[in-house]
């Protein structure tokens, strides 16, 4: 279990919460497992259940629309979630549901060990930052915590239902690439 294959292998075969039993398909994770960056949301909705892959709903064509615009291509970064199966209709998870998951994510995060780590939202920032954190007040506020810079922004979900949440989160974006920059150079 010491590689993402087979930590995924092993979620795969995972009952430790009632989400296993409604699942299509465990949505591990993707993208470049050496990547400086790491994107986490909250779970898989109705398409990426089926795909198995994350964000790749209207969500995620936004998503890959914004890593486009600071000059990102998805392959380049890696994406996961908080927990890895879809919880019904696309509601948040349930704490039992995190609690039984978020070691698989700790997991991902120690075997990729990205510089940046970006919460998609209220639940990935309360699960990795702050029980208590506020998306509309903290989000585009830097966090260290070990070797890791977090930054906090807007689920691309969020963004398709408020539009005025867009600018913001551009604004997050262009910082998450200077910081890219400053890591790198």
């Amino acid at each position: 279990m010491y590689s993402l294959q087979g930590l995924e292998e092993y979620c795969i075969r995972c009952n430790k919460c009632p989400l296993h039993k409604t699942r299509t398909n465990v949505v591990f994770g993707d993208g470049d497992p050496n990547s400086m960056i790491m994107f986490i949301g909250e779970g898989p909705g109705y398409n990426e259940d089926k795909q198995g892959k994350p964000f790749v709903g209207a969500a995620g064509q936004l998503f890959d629309k914004m890593l486009k615009a600071i000059e990102f291509k998805r392959e380049e970064v890696y994406i996961a979630n908080i927990v890895k199966c879809r919880p019904p209709n696309n509601r948040n998870p349930l704490a039992e549901e995190v609690r039984s998951c978020i070691d698989y994510l700790r997991w991902q995060v120690k075997l990729v060990n990205p510089k940046i780590i970006v919460c998609l939202g209220a639940v990935s920032a309360q699960n990795i930052i702050n029980k208590d954190f506020k998306i509309t007040k903290d989000r585009g506020i830097w966090v260290k915590k070990g070797n890791f810079y977090i930054m906090p922004t807007f689920h691309p979900a969020a963004l398709l239902r408020d539009e005025s949440k867009k600018r913001p989160a551009w604004e997050d974006f262009k910082n998450i690439k200077v910081k890219y920059e400053e890591l790198i150079s």
